[in-house]
C-alpha cells in the first residue's frame, strides 16, 4: 500500500490508558499491514532525544508540549485526531477539564480554602496539572505565593495517591485520567472530592510525523476515523465516543495560556520541594 515498513509509536500520556494506545497500535498494524511498536515515553517530550531526532512516527501527546515543540521544530509534527469522550460533561466535543481534587473528608470546599495548603503537580510541562492552575491564579490576582508549599509528584496517579495519604492537600488532575483512575479503583470515588474544574481545554491529540508523507498520514487518519470492529469495541471500553480530525489551530489557546502564565512563574511557587 505504501513504502512504510514499520512504525514507531510513543505515549507521553498517563499510563493508566496505555492499554488503549496499544489497541490503537494493533489496529494500525492490522489495517496498514506494517510492523508497529509502541512504548511508554521515558522522558518529558521536550527532553526526549528520539523526538528531537524525529524517530517517532506517531505520538499520544498533550497539546501543550506538542505546541511548545512546534515552536522549535515547526514542520516536524502534525496533530491528526483527538478523542471525544462519552460523558455528558464533554458535550460531544474533543475537550477535557482539569479537576481540582482534595480528600473527601477534608475541610477544603472552595478555591479560597486552598490558600496556604500544599499543592502537588505531576510535572511542570503539564497543562492540566500545572499550566491551568497557575493561569487561574494569575486571573484571580493571587500572585504572591498562594500555596504554602508546592511539590512535584511525577504523575497524576501519584498525585492522587499523595492526596489520599495526606502528603498533599490538592492537585489538578486531567478529568479523563481521574475518571479512568476511579474506574480502575472505585474506592477513590469515596476518598476524593472535586472542588472545582478548570477549562475546558482541547483534548490531547494523536500526532504524526510529517516525514511520513500525505499518503501514509491519510491512511492512519482513516483507520482512526473509520475503526474496524475490534477497535470500535476498544474505543467504547475506553469511554470514548469517537475520534475527530484536529489541527494546530485548535491547540493555540493552550500555548497562549502557557505563554501568559510563564511570564509570571514566581507567583505559583513560594516554596518548592521536588
Amino acid at each position: 500500500m505504501h513504502e512504510c515498513k514499520q512504525m514507531r509509536l510513543v505515549s507521553y500520556l498517563a499510563p493508566n490508558l496505555f492499554w488503549f494506545y496499544k489497541a490503537v497500535s494493533d489496529a494500525l498494524q492490522r489495517s496498514l499491514r506494517v510492523d508497529v511498536h509502541i512504548a511508554q515515553g521515558e522522558f518529558d517530550p521536550l527532553d526526549d532525544p528520539d523526538l528531537e531526532s524525529d524517530r517517532y512516527d506517531l505520538l499520544f501527546i498533550c497539546g501543550l508540549p506538542l505546541m511548545r515543540f512546534g515552536q522549535t521544530a515547526p514542520h516536524q509534527l502534525k496533530p491528526l485526531v483527538a478523542p471525544v469522550m462519552q460523558a455528558e460533561r464533554y458535550e460531544n466535543n474533543p475537550i477535557y477539564f482539569s479537576d481540582v481534587v482534595v480528600r473527601a473528608d477534608c475541610a477544603l470546599h472552595t478555591w479560597e480554602d486552598l490558600a496556604g495548603t500544599t499543592f502537588c503537580y505531576n510535572d511542570l510541562g503539564s497543562n492540566s496539572g500545572y499550566n491551568l492552575m497557575r493561569y487561574e491564579l494569575l486571573k484571580q490576582g493571587q500572585v504572591q505565593g498562594f500555596f504554602r508549599q508546592v511539590i512535584q509528584s511525577g504523575s497524576h496517579g501519584r498525585s492522587l495517591q499523595w492526596i489520599v495519604e495526606g502528603k498533599a492537600d490538592c492537585a489538578a488532575i486531567d478529568s479523563t485520567v481521574l475518571e479512568q483512575a476511579i474506574q480502575d479503583k472505585p474506592e477513590l470515588a469515596k476518598q476524593l472530592r472535586v472542588i472545582t474544574s478548570l477549562g475546558p481545554s482541547p483534548m490531547p491529540p494523536i500526532a504524526v510525523s510529517q516525514r511520513l508523507g500525505e499518503q501514509v498520514i491519510q491512511a492512519i487518519q482513516t483507520v482512526l476515523l473509520e475503526p474496524d470492529v475490534i477497535l470500535r469495541e476498544q474505543i467504547e471500553q475506553a469511554k470514548i465516543q469517537r475520534f475527530v480530525p484536529v489541527d494546530s489551530n485548535f491547540y493555540k489557546p493552550i500555548l497562549e495560556i502557557y505563554t501568559t502564565a510563564h511570564e509570571m512563574e514566581s507567583y505559583l511557587i513560594q516554596s518548592s520541594v521536588s
